[in-house]
């Protein structure tokens, strides 16, 4: 392999998972309920047994550290460790390679024939003022493009892949606690594939946009997720995505909650506590996994 499509493969792994964060929707606002917070960890119950949920954020700096001591809470009452997929994996070079190729054009298209005159205009002169050569990105999807982008505003910011989610798979494989996964890396990869698909241009652009901004949305969502401020994180993140990205929020964040709702329900069923560590967007709003829980019957407590 090329070496500048190791490097990039490379970055596109280390923030497979923040996509959930940077292009999920929510719905609309916080039931109240929800609103007053100490951190992002949730206590999911029926009386008899029960379901820890916390808010990930998939990139953090070293000063982000230590994690709330409810995080640790959480782990230490926890009989399992459930993310959204299967972490360790995503190192493996065999899953980059397959995860290149689905981002990657495999036909005649290219970036340039995919996107207006407009759009691509647009991403050659942000490319350019980063020094990125966007002819060695004709053959990436836009969301191989963006994710990209996305890397370098973050690693400039100090940003690493040792994220909540990062963090805790590590320290489960070390204590020998048993972990799963909510989706097949077969599906992460399929949703990053498809990001931006039948709607290239507009998607580049309004990520253009939202790059500009990246420093102030980055400080300002680990300050809300750190108080567990629903109401914050969706102000700063995703009101807005719903009405500009409709398909991506059904994609991404509504369709996925609904697909992982029957098997946090089944985690309620059995003798077993798990710790289930999402994206914070995934929680909160009306498709929130809190929200669906809380009006199946389940009691939801913030710790």
């Amino acid at each position: 392999m090329d070496p500048m499509l190791k490097s990039l493969s490379k970055q596109l792994r280390s923030l497979s998972k923040l996509f959930v964060l940077t292009v999920s929707v929510l719905l609309a606002l916080i039931p109240a309920s929800y609103v007053a917070a100490d951190t992002s960890v949730w206590k999911v119950s029926n009386g008899s047994n029960t379901v820890y949920l916390g808010g990930t954020v998939h990139l953090l700096r070293a000063s982000d550290y230590p994690l709330p001591t409810e995080y640790d809470q959480a782990y230490e009452a926890s009989d399992t460790l459930v993310f959204e997929t299967d972490i360790a994996a995503m190192s493996d070079l065999a899953t980059q390679a397959r995860l290149l190729t689905a981002m990657s054009y495999t036909d005649e298209r290219t970036l340039q024939s995919v996107l207006s005159e407009e759009a691509y205009a647009a991403l050659q002169e942000y490319t350019a003022s980063v020094g990125l050569p966007l002819a060695m990105m004709q053959k990436f999807k836009p969301g191989m493009v963006v994710t990209t982008l996305q890397v370098f505003e973050f690693q400039k910011l100090g940003f690493t892949p040792e994220g909540v989610d990062a963090h805790f798979n590590a320290r489960a494989s070390g204590d020998g606690k048993p972990i799963e996964g909510l989706e097949s890396l077969e599906e992460q990869i399929e949703f990053l594939a498809s990001m931006g698909e039948g709607k290239e241009s507009e998607y580049i652009l309004m990520s253009l946009a939202d790059l500009e901004n990246t420093e102030e949305a980055m400080l300002g969502m680990i300050s809300a997720w750190r108080a567990g401020d629903a109401e914050q994180l969706t102000e700063l993140f995703v009101a807005d995505m719903q009405e500009r990205a409709p398909d991506i929020y059904e994609l991404l964040l509504r369709g996925r909650n609904l697909d992982w709702l029957p098997q946090i329900d089944a985690m309620l069923q059995d003798a077993d506590t798990e710790f289930v560590l999402v994206g914070a967007a995934h929680l909160v709003g009306d498709d929130g996994l809190l929200k669906l829980l809380a009006d199946a019957g389940y009691d939801v407590e913030q710790l």
